[in-house]
């Protein structure tokens, strides 16, 4: 498969702790929750996490961004070691750091010290960006961008620039390609208040229809007022919303993702960067961030991600989604059930044999083969649909909860990462050796054969899709 564009991300680092527990009781001096059985996590923040996230999907990342001799930049710069390249501006003043105390899963209060701030460019940093292909600015509003605002401008006359703008920090340079705010930046951006609830005084939540009213005019004023080509409004669960001049282009969230959202917008930056990096339009950058975000809320947000990345991970060559979903279900002592094959037309025989895997178990990884893969078994014609639009399509089934591509003959190697509980072939295999099965009894697995409809294949179906009409089908 081709390798991802390097990409260069230019932004303010923070640090990012949780502390978190469980709280069944109030205090008795205070009504205020008492959070017991505690666990304390650290992690990147800010442009810092933006990073760790493009280098997670194998990406060459090099990171412009602040540091000093404080305590946070010193542990920022430990997480960020063997993941980016990273080149460092002049910090004045100790790094930002923020503190979440989290109850169950939900944030009661956040800490906020520090109050660092880029003291300068350097001439290493100003090369960089001059010498980047695509750029990415992950601005938290403490002056990185601002002291290279003039090499990105100048950058951003050539090559794709995302900007993702925060409040109390610059609009995105003149040529920028897209700009990402979160509904409640466009708001601020734009000089709009937030919407009033409607109705006899009664606050009540903002329906679709307000949602995207606010997006829709704000998109526009900020494209007009920056003098940018596109801006894509983040919605969270609700999507996102773009708009590049005419009708807006909204994209829903595939499905509704819960768990923690910190790091969201990140996710969407840095997937939407990345393909812009590319080289693909700005409409499927868009699409792909979105399916991206709400991915990264359901694996279970930043500390999940980043817990699965780092040098062994990225050689393993297993999709981190998938990893993340299979351990999440053998934490709690469910079944994984995996299923493969290349799926080049869906059909219903497909559809059935991969209703029929998900109910053996707690989840259905699908491993698919990749194109040169479908090539070396069926020949030069084949795929007829590429990998990515195969997965993607895989994806949409509800009964499919993850879909890894591997480039081997056979998916050994990735079942031999997965380690599935179930390995499901369709019946049709039932007089054949399949060279899987020892490997997954090796593990204490079990290899199952489930019904297939007969008559069902995807070779069939190119053959009769290339026959004139009203030629008789092969029996």
């Amino acid at each position: 498969m081709k390798r991802p564009a390097p990409l260069l991300i230019v932004g303010d680092s923070l640090l990012d702790r949780d502390v978190s527990g469980r709280a069944e009781r109030l205090a008795p001096d205070a009504p205020v929750p008492v959070v017991g059985d505690v666990e304390h996590r650290t992690r990147p923040g800010g442009a810092a996490l933006a990073a760790c996230l493009a280098a997670a999907g194998g990406r060459e990342i090099t990171f412009v961004t602040a540091l000093g001799d404080d305590e946070a930049s010193h542990a920022v710069r430990d997480m960020l070691r063997d993941r980016v390249h990273l080149v460092e501006l002049p910090l004045s003043g100790p790094l930002s750091r923020k503190t979440r105390l989290m109850a169950d899963g939900r944030p009661l209060l956040r800490l906020d010290e520090g109050d660092g701030r880029a003291a300068g460019s350097t001439p290493g940093a100003e090369q960089t960006v001059a010498e980047a292909g695509a750029v990415l600015v992950a601005d938290y509003g403490r002056g990185t961008a601002d002291v290279l605002r003039e090499a990105l401008a100048a950058r951003a006359a050539r090559v794709p620039v995302v900007w993702d703008p925060h409040p109390a920090g610059g609009p995105p340079v003149p040529g920028t390609r897209l700009a990402t705010p979160a509904a409640p930046e466009a708001r601020h951006f734009a000089g709009q208040p937030a919407p009033k609830p409607q109705g006899g005084g009664s606050a009540r939540p903002q329906d679709h229809r307000d949602i995207l009213r606010a997006a829709t005019a704000d998109a526009r004023t900020l494209r007009e007022r920056w003098g940018i080509a596109s801006v894509a409004v983040t919605l969270g669960e609700n999507g996102a919303l773009l708009s590049r001049g005419g009708p807006p282009l909204l994209v829903p969230a595939p499905w509704r993702a819960s768990g923690d959202c910190c790091g969201a917008g990140d996710s969407f930056a840095v997937a939407v960067a990345g393909r812009l990096a590319d080289g693909d339009l700005v409409e499927l950058a868009v699409r792909e961030a979105v399916e991206a975000a709400a991915r990264f809320v359901s694996d279970g947000g930043a500390h999940a991600v980043l817990r699965d990345t780092g040098p062994a991970a990225d050689e393993a060559g297993t999709d981190g989604g998938a990893r993340a979903l299979v351990r999440r279900v053998r934490e709690r002592g469910g079944t994984v059930v995996a299923a493969g094959g290349c799926f080049d037309l869906l059909h219903a025989g497909h559809v059935e044999l991969l209703q029929a895997a998900r109910r053996a178990g707690d989840c259905l990884v699908v491993c698919v083969n990749s194109d040169a893969s479908v090539r070396r078994r069926k020949g030069g014609g084949r795929p007829v649909v590429p990998a990515g639009d195969r997965a993607r399509v895989l994806e949409a089934l509800d009964c499919v909860d993850a879909v890894v591509v591997f480039d081997e003959d056979t998916p050994e190697r990735l079942l031999d990462e997965l380690r599935p509980d179930i390995w499901a072939k369709g019946g049709d295999y039932a007089l054949t050796d399949l060279p899987e099965t020892a490997l997954v009894e090796s593990w204490g697995g079990q290899v199952v054969l489930l019904p297939y409809l007969d008559g069902r294949s995807s070779t069939r179906l190119v053959e009769r899709a290339a026959r004139r009409p009203g030629t008789p089908t092969r029996r």
